[in-house]
């Protein structure tokens, strides 16, 4: 290149704007950095995220520092470990409860925090494969915006502590035939389960009488509690019950058979680990698959879905799954053939919680159109929505408990009684 074609080129590139500044080095100079873009989420902490996939709403901002590619703050492949959190921070006590049957010995594991005298007992039930303390973080939201309202977490059988011991004639026969039992999880089972459990607790903490209840239920449990509902196993106590994330529909959709969407769970199934090597794996695991969205929870949850087998033949999978969820098969169609309708006809207020429309099915749309029960839909969240979004999820089920609780209700005095004070 000749000096006049350098003397005109520097010319040119003179008149030209200021280079932008590269976005990349400062990751390339700071590795392990935590900084990243604001995220815009309901989460009240950084641990909790719900906006890093396609289905989510959070918008990304930004930082001042311009790390837009550095990894996520507190995200699990951050370099702070990832540690489990106590229940203890969300509820007040946990209690084993003792029920002996002629046939059978179950001890029921709960999480409490009780009500005050005038205050409402919120009556949880998890899914499939989860514990009680998939409600922990809703716990203790509900705590927040209803100081008087109490919390009854249950352990469904088969799940976190509650355990059915085997006697040891069932023991010697299981060991002579070399077969696992199945674990009796029938709807009929779970929902006296459920119905014992509260009234252990009741027996436990010296109430006279129940207070107020709400039922919940997420996945299986909204199958179970339904059909608590629906059968009135408590009465008049029971003011309402909620159903969190199923419908019939989700199982035996239309144009489609029941063996289908079973095969789909199947899928689902094959593609988890079988073990983790250590609790913080599977803890990071859960929240890496975006199974839980909210990091907090799943530090406080996920721990009660594992046990440790220190002689597991391979130390990469010490860490198993509680819950045997492909023996639960059995049970799957049962679970929620018929749902919907017995969703609708169960006495007392229903509320459906969603994390999308396309769950409904036909029925409960022509129900939600009649206006038999209220539905609230948070697209934002995943399956586990009390988990994803425990703040949301307190305050829909704390507005829903004071629309029908009946002791607010003022009613005008009866017209004998009103001719009685003219006389």
């Amino acid at each position: 290149m000749s000096d006049l074609q350098r003397a005109f080129a520097k010319a040119k590139l003179a008149a030209l704007p200021p280079e932008p500044p590269m976005l990349l080095d400062t990751e390339e100079q700071e590795e392990g950095s935590d900084s990243f873009g604001e995220i815009n989420r309901e989460s009240h902490d950084d641990d909790s995220s719900s906006a890093s996939s396609a289905s989510s709403t959070g918008t990304i901002r930004p930082s001042a520092t311009k790390h837009l590619f550095a990894k996520p703050k507190g995200s699990p492949s951050a370099k702070r470990a990832i540690e489990s959190l106590p229940w203890s921070d969300y509820f007040t006590q946990e209690l084993y409860l003792e029920n002996s049957k002629p046939d059978k010995k179950i001890v029921h594991h709960v999480y409490l925090t009780t009500p005050t005298p005038k205050g409402p007992l919120f009556v949880t039930h998890h899914g499939a494969g989860s514990s009680g303390l998939s409600f922990a973080l809703f716990a203790s939201e509900v705590r927040k915006i209803l100081p008087d309202a109490g919390v009854l977490s249950i352990d469904a059988r088969g799940h976190g502590e509650t355990t059915v011991p085997r006697s040891r004639s069932e023991q010697a026969v299981s060991d002579r035939s070399q077969e696992t039992d199945v674990l009796d999880l029938s709807l009929e089972t779970l929902s006296s389960d459920l119905a014992t459990t509260v009234e252990l607790t009741q027996a436990k903490m010296g109430w006279t009488e129940l207070p107020a209840l709400v039922l919940i239920g997420h996945s299986l449990g909204g199958a179970v509690v339904t059909n608590v509902a629906r059968k009135g196993m408590f009465g008049d106590r029971v003011l309402g019950y909620a159903v969190l994330d199923v419908v019939e529909g989700t199982y035996t959709l239309q144009n489609c058979s029941a063996i289908d969407a079973l095969q789909s769970m199947q899928t689902y199934l094959s593609t988890r680990p079988a073990g983790f090597p250590s609790l913080a794996s599977g803890i990071e695991w859960h929240i890496r698959s975006r199974t839980i969205r909210n990091t907090i929870s799943a530090r406080v949850s996920v721990p009660s879905l594992l046990r440790h087998n220190p002689n597991a033949s391979n130390p990469a999978r010490s860490w198993i799954w509680r819950t045997d969820l492909a023996a639960t098969q059995p049970f799957w169609e049962e679970w929620f053939v018929g749902l919907s309708k017995k969703f609708l006809e169960a006495k007392g207020g229903k509320l459906l919680l969603l994390a999308g429309t396309d769950r409904l099915d036909k029925e409960l749309m022509i129900g939600q159109m009649q206006g038999k029960y209220q539905l609230q839909v948070f697209p934002e969240a995943g399956h586990f929505i009390q988990e994803d979004l425990p703040e949301k999820t307190a305050i829909t089920l704390v507005d829903f408990y004071k629309r029908n609780d009946r002791s607010a209700l003022v009613l005008p005095p009866k017209v004998g009684e009103l001719l009685k004070k003219k006389c």
